[in-house]
């Protein structure tokens, strides 16, 4: 049995394409079967209800060897702890390429559209394979919550082809009002302690030269999207006294948090210290105020964030 899985801090479409891929694998002739690599945020519950799916189990610990297949992901600092030591023999992932490495030669699918489920979409009609409602529902769901419902810059016309195709197969008849749910239950944040809301959407990325391990910087970037930016930001001291744990405890050199306003489509980053009010304004040309950054419509951490932090810890030549 292969197993499936996505990313730590696992998003929607981390959940949802292990579970349609591993039965896209099965129904090909590799038994396969989805995990999860963390507790679920508060959208994806909605989502597996509203397709009358149980969560995946989280992943055991696997011996070394073993095979696996990896969505929407393929750093190792993003994956199983003992990734490296795993046997690698799928990718299907809409991310650039990171650090990932294999023994052997393996199935690689990246394609830069706006979400993995439109590339597992692309798979099953390649393979001549019919779209099961339940899977339908749940790679809608995928793509909805990945593009903010084409407001994020990722989204791509692919996306919203398979967002058109696949609506009528979930049985989905008004996409917006479906959208607007998901996008309510991920806003239902409740109580939820600062050190989980940081770690709902949280990703660790190494930056500079990896050759020079003195000059590689690794910071921590997370990003709560939802519709009630004003709570999350009322507890800007919590998170902020979380930012500062995480920091230290994952040895990092920066960390930051971005707050983003899906219907309005702004970002509002929290800044712990000096050190990352000094990248921002450097990278991003912006100023840090009493702890808050306006990046304004830079909403999209794949594509408008990683990059400028890419480029700014660059070696110079």
């Amino acid at each position: 049995m292969l197993p499936v899985f996505g990313h730590t801090n696992p998003d929607t479409d981390a959940v949802t394409s292990a579970l349609v891929y591993a039965r896209l694998l099965t129904r090909l002739g590799t038994e396969a079967q989805a995990y999860r690599l963390g507790e679920l945020n508060f959208e994806t519950p909605y989502v597996l209800r509203e397709a009358g799916v149980e969560a995946p189990e989280l992943l055991p610990d696997l011996p070394a060897g073993t095979a696996v297949a990896l969505v929407d992901h393929n750093e190792s600092a993003q994956s199983a702890a003992n990734l490296t030591e795993l046997t690698v023999t799928h990718v299907v992932d809409h991310h650039k390429l990171g650090d990932l490495t294999t023994a052997q030669p393996a199935l690689l699918r990246f394609e830069p559209v706006g979400c993995t489920a439109t590339i597992l979409l692309a798979m099953h009609r390649e393979a001549g394979l019919s779209i099961e409602p339940v899977d339908a529902r749940l790679m809608l769901s995928a793509i909805l919550s990945d593009t903010l419902h084409f407001r994020s810059p990722t989204t791509t016309p692919r996306d919203r082809e398979a967002v058109a195709f696949l609506a009528p197969i979930a049985g989905v008849g008004d996409v917006e009002a479906y959208a607007l749910a998901m996008f309510a239950a991920k806003s239902d944040l409740g109580d939820t302690p600062a050190e989980t809301l940081l770690r709902m959407d949280y990703k660790v990325f190494p930056f500079g030269d990896a050759s020079q391990p003195q000059r590689l910087q690794t910071w921590g970037l997370g990003v709560i999207e939802t519709t009630n930016p004003g709570y999350v930001l009322g507890r800007q001291v919590e998170l902020l006294e979380a930012m500062d744990h995480a920091r230290a405890e994952g040895g990092l050199n920066g960390i930051l948090l971005s707050v983003v306003d899906i219907l309005r489509e702004h970002n509002t980053t929290l800044v712990l210290s000096a050190t990352e009010e000094k990248v921002l304004r450097e990278a991003f040309g912006v100023e840090t105020q009493q702890g808050r950054a306006d990046l304004g419509n830079r909403i999209s951490r794949k594509k408008q964030l990683v990059p400028l932090l890419e480029a700014y810890f660059a070696p110079q030549a």
